[in-house]
């Protein structure tokens, strides 16, 4: 009998690598810095036949959606890699408490780049993060010196809106301020960017009481002050 898992993978396959176009897949490799091969399928083709292939599956068990989102992210092509996120977003609601413990920072760093850890904070970091009480999660990923965890706790509460803790983000772009490492130096930034339009003050204030150099951060910060201040 067919596990959840195993068909999820079967069917993403399926429906993928029949929109393989090898032309488009080379410069789709090069601009993710080759780190994984592509299909040459773009995103919008691949959402809606993901969609398609996964219509009439059941809702599986939290277990079973966290092994299929690991063997996606253990395919060759990119696009599998993508389907991930996409497969995480589409069943999130049958992820329990300990989901995010046992499977999201094995998704973050497998063959990691900013385009998966990006759509994995997007898809279940921060609802996960948000609905459950995960703050020492975000702390270890925090102190653990990997950038992709690292970026994926500087970017926790994306999308929280009204409900950001702006304190606590702006600890953790407080811990990271003098981290280099472009990825993470970009995610302070694009923290502290997304509160300036919240409490453009407090982001103010933050960037005159943190004046060493962290020219990648303090760009995309005043972006975001400027833009709160002038709208």
């Amino acid at each position: 009998m067919t596990t959840w898992p195993n068909e999820v993978v079967q069917r993403s396959v399926d429906a993928l690598t029949a929109l393989a176009d090898p032309e488009r897949a080379p410069q789709m490799a090069a601009y993710m810095k080759d780190v994984a091969p592509f299909l040459g399928v773009p995103a919008g083709p691949r959402r809606t036949a993901l969609r398609a292939a996964w219509r009439d599956l059941r809702a599986p068990s939290s277990d079973e959606l966290g092994q299929a989102a690991t063997a996606l992210a253990h395919q060759r092509y990119r696009e599998l890699h993508y389907a991930a996120p996409d497969l995480l977003d589409r069943f999130l609601q049958q992820a329990d408490d300990q989901f995010a413990r046992r499977y999201l920072a094995h998704l973050l760093t497998t063959t990691p780049w900013w385009d998966t850890v990006d759509g994995l904070v997007t898809a279940a970091v921060s609802p996960l993060c948000r609905r459950d009480d995960l703050d020492d999660l975000v702390d270890e990923w925090s102190r653990s010196g990997d950038r992709w965890l690292v970026r994926a706790a500087v970017g926790h509460q994306r999308g929280w809106k009204g409900d950001t803790d702006v304190d606590r983000v702006l600890g953790l772009c407080h811990d990271h301020w003098t981290d280099r490492e472009f990825f993470v130096a970009k995610a302070v930034g694009w923290a502290l960017r997304d509160l300036a339009a919240l409490d453009p003050d407090a982001v103010a204030s933050f960037l005159d009481e943190h004046p060493s150099p962290n020219t990648v951060a303090v760009r995309e910060a005043r972006r975001g002050v400027d833009r709160a201040r002038q709208g």
